[in-house]
């Protein structure tokens, strides 16, 4: 493995089909509008945006032995996102998720089929212990089986970072959220995890001390347009979000987690951290892409500054 610093993820990879109509989005309709195939997933996207931002950082997904696989596997050795620790399974088609965006550019509807992660067992990721292990931190997403994911958290010596990924999917880790060194959810991914609803700072409070109570060390609870909330033991931010033009909102999430990781990995203050994330999201929501390829992070720090974070 050698003694380089890297960032490990282990989580999704797939197909993103994303469809956005030219004009207000009509249901059970067919709108003009322009689709786009590209490469997606939680656990690449985030891969692939640390990868841009200069982080040595190794993904462990499972991939068919098929074109789409073919590609992703192709994508990560260009942009030097190393995937061979992957389980590649033949006969087996790669995950693909499908999501149709409204005239806003805000996902409206979305399908992922992503049955092939559940053959990730445990036998497999124990093979990867030392690896995980050696990383500066680990990130990993709801996309897994839960039986892997309550086993690497309560097995593994290593900082796990959480993308919680969807509410549904997000009920995987409810009773295993005290391993996490961060977690990352939304306001209704925080309200299902915590079953405490959200409607104000009191209660956005609530929630995230529910987590710290649980084990977890850093909570942010990201809030769309009005912002970000961040608590820990120590410290409360609220950084409220500036009026921004949105594109594309489908990657937004993914850069978030990576600029996060990528503040964590470079022993940021947390303040600072908080704003890379932030700065990473609206690089990308204001890129039609679901990564902005030209993310960097005199970019972030630039738009930063534009924006008066």
């Amino acid at each position: 493995m050698g003694d380089k610093p890297y960032i490990t993820i282990v989580g999704g990879a797939n197909i993103d089909i994303i469809g956005r109509p030219y004009e207000k989005l009509r249901m059970k309709d067919s709108n003009p509008g322009k689709t786009t195939i590209t490469l997606g997933g939680v656990g690449r996207n985030i891969g692939e945006n640390l990868a841009r931002l200069g982080i040595d950082t190794k993904l462990i997904t499972v991939l068919g032995d098929d074109l789409y696989g073919r590609l992703i596997l192709e994508k990560g050795n260009e942009i030097g996102l190393d995937i061979s620790e992957s389980l590649i399974l033949k006969n087996r088609g790669t995950s693909t998720y499908l999501a149709i965006l409204d005239e806003k550019g805000d996902m409206n509807l979305a399908l992922s089929s992503m049955d092939i992660l559940n053959q990730m067992d445990i036998p497999f990721i124990k093979e990867k212990k030392d690896l995980i292990e050696s990383s500066s931190l680990c990130i990993v997403d709801t996309n897994l089986p839960k039986e892997v994911l309550e086993y690497m958290v309560s097995s593994f010596k290593v900082d796990f970072f959480l993308d919680t990924v969807s509410t549904r999917k997000a009920e995987k880790v409810k009773d295993i959220l005290g391993y996490f060194h961060t977690i990352k959810p939304n306001r209704l991914e925080a309200e299902v995890l915590s079953d405490i609803r959200i409607t104000d700072k009191g209660s956005l409070r609530k929630a995230a001390s529910f987590f710290l109570d649980m084990g977890v060390k850093r909570v942010i609870i990201t809030l769309g347009e009005e912002g970000v909330y961040y608590l820990d033991d120590e410290e409360e931010i609220f950084i409220r979000s500036p009026k921004i033009s949105v594109v594309n909102a489908t990657g937004a999430g993914d850069a978030f987690m990576a600029g996060l990781a990528y503040a964590y990995f470079n022993g940021l203050d947390i303040e600072k951290s908080i704003k890379i994330a932030m700065g990473a999201s609206f690089v990308t929501l204001e890129n039609e892409n679901t990564i902005n390829p030209d993310i960097g992070i005199e970019k972030i720090e630039r738009r930063i500054k534009e924006l008066k974070l």
